[in-house]
């Protein structure tokens, strides 16, 4: 499953004439592109979908969906480790970030 998740961005650069933010969504840090969101900046909050940024959010929400979606489980599936996870589908049990929890 593909989520729009909320990201705060951490820093900004023009990449061969294209804006690239550095983005962390609850401690996980990706490269996000910022074309469809031009005027965001350092510290603001987006929702992100397959490594676009396309629409700003306040803070407080920001933080509301990342522990709802913590809470599901949803940011391990999003964001988890394939090699890992494939591992323990093989294997016949769930990766070992969800066994911990």
């Amino acid at each position: 499953m593909c989520l729009a998740v909320p990201g705060r961005v951490l820093d900004i650069e023009e990449r061969d004439g294209t804006r690239m933010a550095t983005v962390d969504f609850g401690g996980v840090v990706k490269e996000v592109c910022l074309e469809y969101l031009p005027d965001l900046q350092v510290g603001e909050y987006a929702i992100v979908h397959v490594g676009f940024a396309l629409q700003r959010l306040d803070e407080e929400s920001a933080r509301q969906t990342l522990e709802l979606f913590a809470e599901l489980g949803l940011l391990q599936e999003e964001f988890g480790d394939p090699w890992e996870t494939a591992a323990a589908e093989a294997a016949g049990s769930e990766p070992v970030e969800e066994v911990r929890k």
